[in-house]
């Protein structure tokens, strides 16, 4: 696990409703820089419950969330940290706050799609080519409108994908 010290003023929790306009302001910032996909406002309203915020002085600092792709397998998404609390440790209890959760569920592989390939490897992922699923499961899994399968899958349609970032994976344990 990573050694950077957190800020003590950060607190993690899970997301409110009155958090999403944070979130989205978030969101925003680095969607206009190509880092992350655009939300939509109903969408991250409709995944609140996926999602925890870091807190700092009363004001949403970060945020992330984590969705459920299968049985054992969920991906980490929409990372975040305000560029204020960038290099504090914000990110890091974001995603240790993620991890615990997907302990909590029972998910044993953990998938990110990033351009903050260090950071994600602090934590045990590793970069990945192709699709780690039964063949029984890929084709589940076809049948899934969601973008972050669609990218998980690699499937033709999301190539290259849609910011040129790195696929990540991460077992339980923090061996891949």
């Amino acid at each position: 696990m990573p050694s950077a010290a957190a800020r003590p003023d950060v607190v993690v929790r899970p997301a409110r409703t009155g958090d999403v306009r944070a979130v989205r302001r978030l969101v925003e910032e680095y969607a206009r820089q190509r880092i992350l996909l655009g939300k939509e406002l109903i969408t991250l309203y409709e995944a609140v419950q996926e999602f925890v915020v870091a807190e700092a002085d009363g004001r949403v600092v970060g945020c992330g969330a984590l969705h459920v792709l299968w049985e054992d397998l969920a991906e980490v998404r929409t990372l975040a940290v305000d560029p204020v609390v960038r290099g504090t440790g914000a990110g890091h209890l974001i995603l240790s706050a993620l991890l615990r959760k997907a302990d909590d569920l029972g998910v044993t592989r953990l998938f990110c799609l990033t351009f903050e390939k260090a950071f994600f490897e602090r934590h045990g992922f590793t970069e990945i080519e192709g699709t780690p699923v039964e063949p029984d499961v890929y084709a589940e899994m076809l049948r899934s409108h969601d973008e972050g399968v669609a990218e998980f899958l690699d499937l033709a349609r999301v190539k290259p994908n849609t910011l040129g970032n790195s696929r990540m994976l991460r077992i339980a344990g923090g061996a891949s």
